[in-house]
């Protein structure tokens, strides 16, 4: 996981979209040494450590309580890790067993946010935005979902690519999501990813990337959704009890039936770029 918040000199958290490339004065919530913003054109925009590696997370716990992070803020949602944690529970009890949830069980805070609806009686169900944090919502809903949401922030932002960019929305730039397969050594796994490059130019870093571990190596595209950058995260979240770790590659998949995953992809309709979008490429 990358690094994505920093604490700033008056305790409040900074994210990596709030700052400027390079050596920042923000300090690492877990072991409070100095960051550096990472924010190139290939890897996830983060904050690495300007000197050494971060120390042992058990160091902080004695220490000192960990700051609130404000999770999902790429899904437009913002949620404290308990609040997040408790509607994991929920889902698993009721929603995911299609049961009615109780009211004594609904976060009031919820209800605003929208993540659950009241279907009579006293009794609450997980709305389709609800269903974005604990990864249930398909990816044709959650285009649908999220894409409104995000639009009205570019607006807000009077249409500055600029500014867009610094808030997180950088899905409305060019980049398309593919999806590629990896033969290697009898081993099938896949790989999701978001580029402006040639397939071609993919291709060549995963095949290097993963002759690095493997001797037999093919990779061969299973997919590509054009203007569907935004999907990346909320896939990788959708997908994570599949994540296949392969050395210190993080970002591969095996998935036991295949057809599943790309039925949920190509289930999503083409983008359709608005006309701030188009304005927005354009001055990009």
């Amino acid at each position: 996981m990358w690094l994505k918040f920093g604490v700033a000199p008056d305790g409040n958290l900074v994210s990596i979209d709030e700052v400027a490339r390079g050596k920042t004065q923000l300090t690492c919530l877990y072991c409070g040494g100095g960051l550096t913003a990472k924010k190139g054109s290939v890897k996830e925009h983060h904050f690495a450590h300007t000197e050494e590696t971060c120390k042992p997370v058990s160091q902080r716990i004695k220490t000192k309580a960990f700051p609130a992070l404000p999770l999902y803020d790429n899904f437009t949602i913002q949620l404290k890790g308990e609040e997040l944690e408790q509607l994991k529970v929920l889902w698993k009890e009721y929603g995911a067993q299609d049961y009615a949830i109780p009211r004594d069980l609904v976060n009031f805070r919820w209800q605003l946010k929208g993540l659950l609806e009241s279907s009579g009686d006293r009794i609450y169900q997980f709305t389709h935005l609800g269903l974005i944090p604990v990864g249930a919502l398909p990816l044709a809903l959650f285009n649908k979902v999220q894409e409104p949401l995000l639009l009205s922030e570019l607006v807000k932002l009077e249409r500055s690519v600029e500014v867009a960019e610094a808030a997180g929305l950088s899905c409305f730039d060019e980049r398309r999501a593919d999806l590629l397969e990896v033969k290697a050594d009898g081993h099938s796994f896949y790989k999701i990813g978001v580029t402006t490059r040639q397939i071609d130019q993919r291709i060549a870093e995963v095949q290097r990337d993963v002759r690095a571990h493997y001797s037999d190596v093919v990779v061969n595209l299973l997919g590509l959704w054009e203007h569907r950058g935004n999907v990346e995260l909320y896939f990788k979240h959708r997908y994570k009890a599949f994540n296949y770790r392969i050395g210190k590659l993080t970002e591969y998949f095996a998935f036991p039936d295949v057809k599943l995953v790309l039925n949920d992809l190509y289930e999503m309709e083409p983008k359709v770029l608005s006309e701030v979008e188009v304005d927005a490429i354009a001055d990009y």
